[in-house]
């Protein structure tokens, strides 16, 4: 058996680099979307009202649900929370040089 090494474990566990590169978004906005509940110490019947939601779904958000979330829902919601996205598109392996 070989072992392989992966830049991310979303490139390991996802069947094509397309749903690799989504789930990386993806998780990436989830985690942003926790951190400022937290740092606002929100319970998740506020987070609900905030986020346009309801409790349960920002349950699913704080235990890391991110298979029940399109990109467009987790845009959508952190958005809300007033944070901006920053989209960076580079070629595979490109390295940045100071």
């Amino acid at each position: 058996m070989s072992k392989r090494r992966f830049d991310s474990v979303w490139d390991a566990i996802e069947d094509t680099p397309q749903e690799a590169a989504s789930m990386k978004v993806r998780a990436a906005i989830l985690i942003a979307i926790q951190e400022y509940l937290k740092e606002k110490n929100m319970t998740q019947a506020d987070a609900a009202s905030l986020l346009g939601v309801t409790q349960p779904r920002v349950s699913d958000l704080m235990r890391g649900k991110i298979e029940l979330f399109s990109l467009d829902t987790l845009v959508n919601m952190v958005s809300t929370t007033g944070r901006e996205i920053e989209v960076r598109v580079k070629n595979k392996g490109q390295r940045k040089v100071a």
